[in-house]
């Protein structure tokens, strides 16, 4: 697509940034800067407060597809979108709580939801009010999700859902679950599974675990269901398979663009980290940071070629591979520019704090799972072998 801002696109631009420079005071300001990666723990309180407040502002639900005002969001297309996100990371806006109900189960919603589940739905995500979390993956179903074990049974109007999930972020703090279930037992890997909305607040019936990471925090959980309730299928009863995929092209394409706002703050933090230490004079290391700056901007230029464009079916995999692995490669430079101070932490060794660390260790320890979780690297290379390529599939039982 022709990706160019307009004079709209920078008026659009100078009101984002007044509203985010005259919001982010007082307890707010203190938000600045937290929320990010291994650190999405921090203020959890305060920053679903500044859901509201991005909600009041109009701010939520920009990119989806329908009518201005339907649901409570204002209508931007995608050169607004992307503006929005930039003045949001510039002004190191604190890390989003909503983004999984807005930029995954909204989209999904509008495109394969009926019009009851869009009223229900969509204006508490556009206010800020409702939280949601992913239940994709499974102990021995993660990048395989078609192998999952997790079961729902009509129970009157509604359903009675009972397995596990693991990795789900935001777990704790969601008032909301989509889950992707097995309705017919009969049905063999992606057949028979459905698209399950599921309320969080279920004392006895859903069970949250936090999974503590070596990064020392716990962002991600397993979460139990044992006979919860579930009134709401998205797409009728055996179409799971076919939303969820929907879902995840989203989740791993039209999101990197913002994801690389981020990343090159994270760039910039790693370069004055290499000024402060030396790391400069080393021929190597400074080839490996030009590199990296190098392949930032290859990875944004291919994001804003793709956006907006359909039926890429690789498109979705190729973003995830490239965003992937450069984010890895960041951690481990974060690392080498430092040379052994990167082992010491930011403070001494206490037993009430035994495991600090600082931003860049944060980012080198949880960086390593990038190339994990959202699908594995080596299933977005079979995506690209079998629907690009047209390799021959890879048999699974």
């Amino acid at each position: 697509m022709d990706f160019e801002f307009g004079c709209g696109d920078e008026e659009f631009r100078a009101e984002a940034r007044e509203w985010l420079e005259s919001h982010l005071v007082g307890a707010y300001a203190e938000l600045v800067g937290r929320g990010g990666p291994g650190s999405e723990h921090e203020g959890a309180d305060a920053r679903r407060a500044w859901e509201r407040e991005l909600g009041a502002g109009g701010w939520i639900g920009l990119g989806w597809e329908c009518a201005e005002g339907a649901y409570g969001n204002r209508s931007a297309g995608p050169t607004r979108q992307v503006v929005w996100a930039e003045e949001y990371a510039r002004a190191r806006a604190p890390g989003r709580v909503g983004h999984i109900g807005e930029n995954l189960l909204a989209p999904t919603l509008i495109a394969y939801g009926d019009e009851a589940q869009r009223r229900r739905f969509l204006p508490a995500i556009a206010r800020g009010e409702e939280l949601w979390c992913q239940g994709y993956s499974e102990p021995d179903a993660g990048s395989d999700l078609a192998g999952l074990r997790t079961v729902a049974v009509r129970d009157g109007a509604g359903y009675r859902v009972s397995g596990q999930k693991i990795w789900t972020s935001l777990a704790g703090e969601a008032d909301w679950c989509f889950v992707l279930a097995r309705t017919d037992p009969a049905g063999r890997r992606h057949r028979g599974l459905s698209f399950l909305l599921v309320p969080m607040d279920q004392p006895g019936r859903v069970e949250v675990r936090p999974i503590r990471q070596m990064s020392g925090t716990a962002e991600f959980n397993e979460v139990f269901f044992d006979g919860a309730v579930a009134g709401h299928v998205v797409g009728g009863e055996g179409a799971g398979w076919r939303v969820s995929m929907g879902l995840l092209a989203r989740e791993r394409g039209v999101s990197t663009l913002v994801q690389q706002i981020g990343f090159a703050t994270e760039l910039d933090e790693v370069l004055g980290a290499a000024v402060r230490c030396g790391a400069l004079r080393d021929p190597v290391l400074r080839d490996q940071l030009v590199r990296q700056w190098a392949e930032l901007k290859v990875m944004r230029w291919n994001a804003l070629r793709t956006l907006g464009a359909a039926g890429d079916a690789g498109a979705p995999s190729v973003a995830k591979l490239l965003w992937g692995g450069w984010h890895q490669r960041l951690g481990e430079l974060a690392m080498r520019v430092r040379g052994a101070a990167a082992a010491l932490g930011p403070a001494d060794w206490t037993a009430q704090a035994p495991y600090e660390l600082d931003a860049l260790q944060r980012l080198f320890l949880f960086t390593r799972a990038d190339t994990l979780y959202g699908g594995s690297d080596e299933i977005q290379r079979n995506i690209i072998a079998e629907r690009v390529l047209g390799l021959p599939r890879v048999e699974r039982t």
